[in-house]
C-alpha cells in the first residue's frame, strides 16, 4: 500500500492490479523457475486478498448497503477460492497450469470488474472518508494475518475468523519453503 492510498477502495484496486501483474508475469514467462516463484506470490497474494475482503468488506457491504448485498460477491469468492486451491498444487510442466490459472484469472477479472465499478462505489458513497480509511487500514491489518493458501472448506461466516486464522500459521511455515520472486522482479505499482 502506498502513502496516497488511504480507502478501502484504493487498497482493493491496487491489490487487483498487482495480482493481474504476477499473472501477467506468468503467461508471458517460458522459464519454470519464474513462473513457480510467481504462482507462489499469486497464490500468496490473492489467498490474503480473498480474506481480507471477506471480513472487511462484505461485512462492510451488508452493513451500510443492506443485508444480503455482498451475497453473490461471497459466491464468486467460493468459486475463486476453489479454482486458487487446485492451481496452487499444480506443477508448471502441468499441463493445466496455464488454462487452470486463465480461468481463475477470468473469474477475479470479473469479479473485480464488478466490484471496483459498482460495490466500491455504492459502498464509498454510504460511508464518510473516514470510515473508508478506517476500512482499509482493517483489511490490511486482516491480510497480515491471513492465511497463504486457498481453504475453500473452511466453515463461513461467523467462524470463517476463527478457522482461517487457525490455518495460517500452517502455511506460513510451508511459505518457508517455496520458491519467491526477488523483491526487485516484483511489479511496483504505484
Amino acid at each position: 500500500m502506498t502513502p496516497n492510498t488511504n480507502r478501502l477502495t484504493d487498497v482493493i484496486s491496487a491489490d487487483h492490479r498487482e495480482l493481474q501483474a504476477y499473472y501477467d508475469r506468468m503467461v508471458n514467462s517460458d522459464d519454470p523457475d519464474e513462473q513457480t516463484r510467481f504462482q507462489n506470490q499469486l497464490t500468496w497474494g490473492l489467498a490474503r486478498h480473498v480474506v481480507g475482503e471477506e471480513l472487511v468488506l462484505f461485512p462492510a457491504l451488508d452493513r451500510y448497503l443492506g443485508p444480503g448485498e455482498a451475497t453473490h460477491d461471497r459466491s464468486q469468492h467460493q468459486t475463486i477460492k476453489e479454482k486458487l486451491q487446485v492451481f496452487q498444487d499444480l506443477n508448471t510442466s502441468d499441463p493445466r497450469f496455464v488454462p487452470t490459472l486463465t480461468m481463475l484469472m477470468d473469474d477475479l477479472a470479473s469479479h473485480a470488474q464488478i466490484e471496483e465499478s459498482k460495490d466500491l462505489v455504492k459502498l464509498e458513497g454510504a460511508i464518510t472518508a473516514e470510515e473508508s480509511q478506517r476500512l482499509a487500514r482493517s483489511y490490511g491489518r486482516t491480510k497480515w494475518f491471513a492465511p497463504t493458501r486457498a481453504h475453500p472448506n473452511l466453515p463461513a461466516a461467523p467462524y470463517q475468523s476463527i478457522s482461517s486464522f487457525l490455518a495460517a500459521p500452517k502455511d506460513y511455515l510451508q511459505d518457508l519453503f517455496r520458491k519467491w520472486p526477488d523483491p526487485e522482479d516484483l511489479p511496483h505499482l504505484d
